[in-house]
């Protein structure tokens, strides 16, 4: 499976672009970057699950998860894959769900910031305070120097009535 998730250095930077489309919210730039690399690699399922993604911005919820959970069956090994499936049932509320397919991105790449940080925040939102505690240590665990990092860390402990 992993031979087949690298793609070559122009899809790989294709695929970039991908993500910097969606963080801008240039949705159909996404999808076009998307289809350019299916077009060679229809069965890539990182690429498979961020045009799922894109899918969702643009209210085409029914093929979103189409595409997402296609992604991920052709790569369940990938954390990205998984990672979009939990921001795909977490734009829908889903927040238990999120956080299952956050821990399974989690167990494919224990030290991935965004995703520790995506997760604390549905922790906190579901009140599971003591995994809020526990992913917030791994946050200050991998980061330390970042000063927000002391302060959730602090608010976590205080949350859960441990001042000391």
């Amino acid at each position: 499976w992993t031979e087949n998730r690298q793609l070559p250095g122009k899809e790989a930077s294709l695929f970039r672009q991908i993500v910097k489309f969606y963080e801008t919210k240039q949705y159909k730039k996404g999808l076009k970057a998307a289809d350019q690399i299916l077009k060679k690699f229809p069965s890539h399922g990182e690429t498979l699950s961020m045009k799922g993604l894109t899918l969702n911005c643009l209210e085409r919820k029914t093929e979103a998860y189409d595409f997402v959970k296609k992604g991920l069956m052709n790569d369940l090994k990938s954390h990205v894959c998984w990672h979009v499936y939990g921001l795909l049932y977490r734009s829908d509320h889903e927040y238990r769900e999120a956080i299952k397919c956050y821990m399974n991105a989690l167990r494919l790449d224990k030290e991935n910031i965004q995703i520790l940080r995506d997760l604390s925040l549905l922790q906190i939102q579901m009140r599971d305070l003591s995994g809020f505690v526990e992913t917030r240590r791994q946050l200050l665990t991998l980061r330390p120097a970042q000063r927000t990092n002391w302060i959730a860390f602090a608010v976590a402990h205080h949350l859960v009535c441990n001042y000391e």
